[in-house]
């Protein structure tokens, strides 16, 4: 005869058991979980009991201690806290005074050292007269005049609030901050490949107005366009196999976008030529030259680091068909002042200073317009990682402050330098090689937006990294 089934399932476990009702929530329990489930009716009710007795003693301390009332509480509350928002919005007063005015020292002192450059010039020359004399007559006032103004940091009050704010009023604008330290990856990032959302070991890029990124993928042989917040790019020049025809590439390193036609310009660097490229037309601008890296100014001069003869080379625009200039380097393989070992990325000032990532001796260099020697304005001292040193430099960019940043590939890093000190900081990355979103393997190219976010290619990572900025302050 079978066993009659009086089994049902548990509420708690829900398993079939036998199980027994409970009449507050007429849910059915096995008998395990029933004790846990008086358990916890137990301990709510001791949480009453306490509630309940914490009461009473609350209405018997007001009782005996008016000044407890809650409305005092209140009083006392604002009291501390008038006091606390003083003394906050004093502090971040001062802090902003200190910041701005150590922005503003650091712009005088920019002027002030350009102007004892030329000082230092003159002198060396000995070579002046009144006009010299009283053209650095006349900068040394402004500067000064510039470094005494009171106008430049002052307070403004507000007394139409019973606490009076006050608040920092500064023209000196911060132009770049600090970035974040988790970047967005905003081209490709899905490994190395010849997909439309691939990319295979990019080197230079380019960032337009638009936000759109120009990118030099060197091994797909290929220039790829990648639109604002697009999931995938598409092909602009090149992608046609590696070959020297001219609707092919080989290994291309750089590009950059010519703001006065819109078309595009690019290192060749496997067929030894910089073309150009616009709407699918050809033009070779540059032939039989190991082009490693290019940038136009805003005269229009295109300016080319060439590896095996270790110099940088400018072109008038339409005047392609001659040797070019020398305007760094030129004189061999070496660490000279007068010298670079593999040059590659370069970018040039409002100046037509030109700074060149000086590869192989591990240094950024300037050279001023016309100069016959540079100056080492980042790392010089020996390959390593140390703040005063970089290893195997890529991409360059200098602010309008004259700071300079620096691809330290080999320390899989962004330094920033501030020309004339010794060490520089870390911007982001440093954490060792890696693809996570703080990490870097071997970053190349460097690019801002107008909006000062930073684009780093990220070589063996195949991806373009964006760190958004972050605003230290407000004016």
């Amino acid at each position: 005869m079978a066993m009659a089934n009086n089994k049902t399932q548990c509420f708690k476990c829900n398993k079939e058991k036998i199980t027994y009702p409970c009449e507050g929530c007429s849910q059915r329990f096995c008998f395990t979980d029933l004790t846990e489930h008086k358990q916890i009716l137990n301990e709510e009710l001791n949480h009453i009991i306490n509630n309940y007795d914490e009461f009473k003693q609350r209405i018997n301390e007001q009782k005996q201690n008016p000044q407890n009332h809650l409305l005092i509480k209140q009083i006392n509350q604002w009291e501390r806290s008038s006091i606390g928002k003083i003394q906050q919005k004093a502090q971040e007063c001062r802090k902003l005074v200190i910041e701005s005015s150590q922005v503003f020292i650091n712009e005088i002192e920019i002027k002030f050292n350009y102007l004892s450059e030329q000082i230092k010039q003159i002198h060396k020359e000995n070579e002046f007269n009144e006009i010299n004399l009283s053209y650095l007559t006349n900068q040394l006032k402004t500067i000064t005049e510039e470094l005494n103004d009171p106008t430049k940091i002052s307070i403004e009050q507000n007394s139409q609030s019973f606490i009076n704010e006050i608040s920092i009023i500064s023209s000196i604008k911060q132009k770049w901050g600090k970035w974040k330290q988790n970047a967005m990856t905003v081209a490709a990032g899905n490994e190395q490949g010849e997909g439309l959302n691939q990319l295979k070991f990019p080197f230079g890029i380019f960032i337009d107005k638009k936000k759109n990124i120009f990118i030099a993928d060197c091994w797909n042989h290929r220039i790829v366009k990648w639109k604002h917040n697009a999931k995938k790019g598409h092909i602009i020049a090149g992608g046609n196999g590696q070959g020297n025809r001219m609707d092919q590439l080989n290994e291309p390193t750089d590009v950059i976008v010519d703001q006065q036609d819109h078309s595009i310009i690019i290192a060749d660097r496997g067929n030894r030529r910089v073309i150009r490229w616009a709407h699918r037309n050809q033009q070779i601008l540059i032939h039989n030259t190991d082009c490693s890296r290019l940038t136009m100014d805003k005269h229009g001069f295109l300016y080319v680091s060439d590896t095996a003869k270790n110099a940088v080379r400018r072109w008038k625009m339409g005047e392609y068909n001659n040797e070019g200039i020398v305007v760094a380097g030129g004189n061999g393989k070496g660490d000279k002042l007068n010298q670079l070992n593999s040059p590659n990325f370069i970018f040039v000032d409002e100046n037509q200073s030109v700074y060149v990532s000086d590869n192989e001796n591990h240094r950024v260099m300037k050279w001023k317009k016309d100069a016959k020697e540079g100056t080492i304005v980042a790392g010089g001292n020996g390959q390593g990682r140390n703040l005063n040193q970089l290893s195997s430099p890529q991409g360059v960019i200098v602010d309008d402050l004259g700071q300079i940043y620096v691809a330290d590939c080999y320390n899989h890093r962004i330094m920033r330098w501030y020309e004339g000190n010794e060490e520089g900081e870390i911007v982001v990355g440093g954490k060792d090689a890696g693809n996570k979103s703080n990490q870097f393997n071997h970053p190349s190219g460097l690019s801002f937006d107008d909006e000062g976010n930073l684009y780093v290619a990220d070589f063996f990572n195949h991806r373009i990294e964006k760190f958004e900025i972050i605003l230290r302050m407000e004016f």
